[in-house]
């Protein structure tokens, strides 16, 4: 094998943005501690610096905005047995990369912990409330890491392409084939919507949104509330 050369990956990151160049720049980083990871970036359609930034990773795809329909396109052209998703914003410790290391003896799916950057209270609580939530439901979200095995993604048809809610979609369907596996390693998330917006508005927004996709609401009227809350990706 040549220098620089990388080895053939057994797990691929699939990473969906739209306008996260900072954040992109420091995850990337984070994944390199890993040689043997795939890192594909699926950009929707960024006006910043995204796409310079993403030539560090290994595969660079463009694709309609909606990260639903963005990870289902990294997970086809991924070369891993292993698929993990992970948000732009997300920061990746040489822990949690052994955990995923180490998760990956079996076919199985999951996610991590998470907490959210910043030491003020209502954020650590927060957190704990995610996580306590998945633990009791089997239901992730993308800030928390899910990962699959490739046969079990196959079985259920692959990442749902939707423009929001694909994690909860995507949680619900693979948990009807297989107990998932909650990792207590923790990524850290951006507490950037929370700061911006403020925790009580965020909290009631977010659990609005929930709401009414699980009432029958279109995927897609749930996402323009949901952009139209701040979020940019």
């Amino acid at each position: 094998m040549a220098a620089n050369e990388r080895p053939a990956a057994a797990s691929s990151v699939v990473i969906p943005v739209l306008n996260d160049a900072d954040a992109l720049r420091l995850l990337i980083d984070d994944l390199r501690q890993s040689p043997s990871l795939q890192i594909i970036v699926v950009d929707g359609g960024s006006s910043d610096d995204s796409l310079q930034v993403a030539r560090e990773a290994d595969l660079v795809l463009c694709s309609p905005r909606g990260r639903g329909r963005q990870l289902r396109l990294g997970a086809e052209r991924a070369e891993g047995d292993w698929l993990w998703f992970l948000h732009a914003d997300t920061r990746v410790s040489g822990e949690a990369l052994e955990a995923f290391q180490a998760v990956c003896q079996q076919a199985c799916w999951g996610w991590f912990d998470v907490r959210l950057e910043g030491n003020e209270w209502p954020l650590r609580v927060i957190a704990k409330a995610m996580n306590w939530r998945s633990a009791l439901t089997s239901v992730a979200t993308g800030d928390q890491g899910l990962f699959v095995h490739r046969r079990l993604l196959d079985a259920i048809g692959g990442v749902p392409p939707l423009p929001l809610m694909e994690d909860v979609t995507l949680c619900k369907r693979l948990r009807r084939l297989a107990k998932p596996r909650r990792l207590s390693a923790t990524l850290e998330t951006s507490s950037r919507r929370w700061r911006e917006h403020g925790v009580i508005r965020t909290v009631v927004t977010v659990w609005a949104l929930r709401l009414r996709y699980f009432l029958g609401a279109d995927a897609e009227a749930v996402a323009r509330r949901y952009y139209g809350h701040g979020r940019d990706g």
